[in-house]
């Protein structure tokens, strides 16, 4: 690996989604301190060990295989011991990156993922490294794809670790499973979650970090896009796909509808009708 390689890209104007503005790779020796970025950043450590140190997570020690995350404008400190370490790393910004804190893809006070596939990422960061290379509108949107691909990849290995963590607690993904089959039918919060052995705050407070969505407000979402469906693809009534969907009263449904998309049920049928 070359001492130091970097490349700097001004973002395209059209790419307000996700544009990578910097990608580079290093042996590093030294340490950065105090130092704030005006974008986001990502640092993976291919081999070697060392230190991470921000206001929301404190200082941490590392071991690569392994990679964190850098918010933008926050005070920041890392670096390798003595022996140094291998990094690749890139600059990022947008309106995804909303999306990605929002859906806790990255978190600024758990910014450090350990990874078990050190290849998978390694050869997305060296694509987005060549794409970045190409500057052209192509290179640059490629380059944001492998960006978002790294995003996904390491928040799978970080939630495959956490889940390893979680062995003896209720299996989440099987309770979200539960209440999207049983959607259909009343919730009672507290029986579902004595159903499952969980108090239910815990059941809310662990379903909202494993969806996005408490718990009443998934269901609600699971029956609006059943609805959807039964509006698409069948000729039933309003009121009976009201029903259907375990909503008795059929002007509670066409508001609710309303609020959520924007148009009517019979609008949504018009729209999108496959029968």
């Amino acid at each position: 690996m070359k001492d130091v390689e970097a490349i700097y890209r001004s973002p395209l104007g059209a790419a307000g989604g996700l544009a990578v503005t910097g990608s580079g790779r290093q042996h590093a020796h030294h340490a950065v301190r105090d130092r704030k970025l005006p974008s986001f950043a990502i640092v993976l450590v291919e081999r070697g060990q060392g230190w991470l140190e921000t206001s929301a997570s404190g200082r941490l020690s590392l071991a690569g295989p392994a990679l964190f995350w850098l918010f933008p404008n926050r005070a920041h400190s890392y670096g390798p011991d003595e022996a140094g370490w291998d990094e690749r790393w890139a600059l990022f910004e947008g309106s995804f990156t909303r999306d990605f804190v929002r859906l806790r893809l990255i978190a600024e006070r758990h910014p450090v993922v350990a990874l078990h596939h050190l290849d998978d990422v390694a050869r997305l960061f060296a694509k987005l490294h060549t794409d970045l290379l190409d500057d052209t509108n192509l290179g640059q949107a490629s380059a944001a794809l492998m960006l978002h691909r790294i995003v996904i990849s390491a928040a799978r290995q970080a939630a495959s670790v956490a889940g390893d963590r979680r062995q003896e607690r209720p299996d989440m993904a099987a309770i979200v499973e539960t209440l999207r089959q049983r959607a259909m039918q009343p919730l009672d919060l507290a029986a579902f979650a004595a159903e499952h052995g969980i108090s239910p705050a815990t059941l809310r407070r662990r379903f909202t970090l494993e969806t996005g969505l408490p718990p009443k407000a998934f269901q609600l979402r699971a029956r609006m896009d059943h609805a959807k469906q039964l509006l698409a693809t069948t000729d039933e009534k309003i009121e009976t796909v009201a029903a259907m969907i375990g909503l008795d009263d059929p002007f509670y449904f066409s508001r609710v509808f309303h609020e959520r998309e924007g148009c009517s049920p019979r609008e949504f049928r018009t729209r999108y009708r496959r029968v």
